[in-house]
């Protein structure tokens, strides 16, 4: 089936769910990229940084799938910040998947203690953007605080912000501030893979409440996650290299969640961020070469 899509600030649509390959080894990536697109996925999300956007390539030539119906999206890591070095991240990352334009290109992190870095980073997409060689340009784990500093700054409001969102961790006050600039929020970790990766003794897959809502609809609670995130308007990424996995995250259209659902959803909310804090994120601790093409 066709996947519903999402109109970004610029006119692109976007559909809105996709397939993530965060952590996804560079071995597997192919054909789990494969798999996604065979069962219907048109949109792909990567990043330099993970390491697998030839893979992510190789699966899309082979898939048979004509270009312009796959989304594309990748990301520059903060080693290659700069004006000149991100035009020069953007051919490494174009030259990797076999492409020549992107559908979306971000900023991976805000990188605050080199704000100036950051701009600069920004100004190279908005030229990228002027010049066709991406259809859309956006922003990754910026907070609040980062978007007051960064959008006084710049020309093109960013289209996405993709950051963590799940029902442990939901940062309203940030999508709020989306809302009011036209900005899409795209949840990475949207069924809250990063908590019960990292051991928090809490896994949202065995949540009661969202147990209780996945067996009134007689689906699963990642598949009661998905749908929360896309009634409240939000792009989605879930990961997954498992053929079965990504077809129930696929499998999210053909249900509704009540008023009274989303709500119990809303209500899980703890405040409590599963990754990295972004102001932690500084090229001394996470500074890193990303390989040429």
């Amino acid at each position: 089936m066709a996947v519903p899509t999402l109109t970004l600030n610029n006119g692109v649509e976007m559909p809105a769910l996709g397939l993530g390959v965060f952590q996804t080894p560079p071995e597997v990536t192919t054909e789990a990229v494969q798999q996604a697109l065979a069962q219907g996925y048109r949109h792909i999300d990567t990043a330099a940084s993970y390491g697998n956007e030839r893979e992510v390539g190789e699966a899309i030539r082979r898939s048979g799938v004509a270009r312009d119906q796959i989304f594309i999206e990748t990301k520059i890591w903060i080693s290659d910040y700069g004006y000149d070095e991100t035009l020069h991240g953007f051919d490494k990352s174009v030259r990797k998947l076999g492409v020549e334009q992107l559908d979306l290109l971000l900023l991976h992190q805000p990188l605050p203690t080199a704000f100036e870095r950051t701009l600069r980073a920004y100004r190279a997409l908005e030229t990228l953007l002027g010049d066709g060689r991406v259809r859309a340009i956006g922003i990754s784990n910026f907070m609040p605080e980062h978007l007051e500093r960064f959008l006084p700054e710049v020309t093109v409001v960013p289209a996405v912000n993709q950051i963590e969102v799940h029902p442990y961790f939901q940062q309203k006050a940030l999508q709020q501030a989306h809302a009011r600039h036209g900005i899409l929020t795209q949840a990475w970790s949207p069924i809250g893979g990063i908590t019960f990766y990292r051991g928090s003794g809490r896994s949202t897959l065995e949540d009661p409440i969202l147990l209780d809502i996945a067996r009134a609809h007689g689906k699963s609670t990642a598949q009661v996650m998905l749908r929360w995130h896309l009634q409240e308007g939000r792009s989605v990424i879930p990961k997954s290299i498992k053929k079965e996995r990504i077809a129930e995250n696929f499998d999210v259209f053909d249900f509704t969640l009540s008023a009274e659902e989303v709500a119990a959803v809303d209500a899980l909310d703890t405040g409590m961020r599963g990754g990295p804090e972004p102001d932690s994120v500084t090229i001394e601790a996470y500074g890193r070469a990303i390989p040429e093409a």
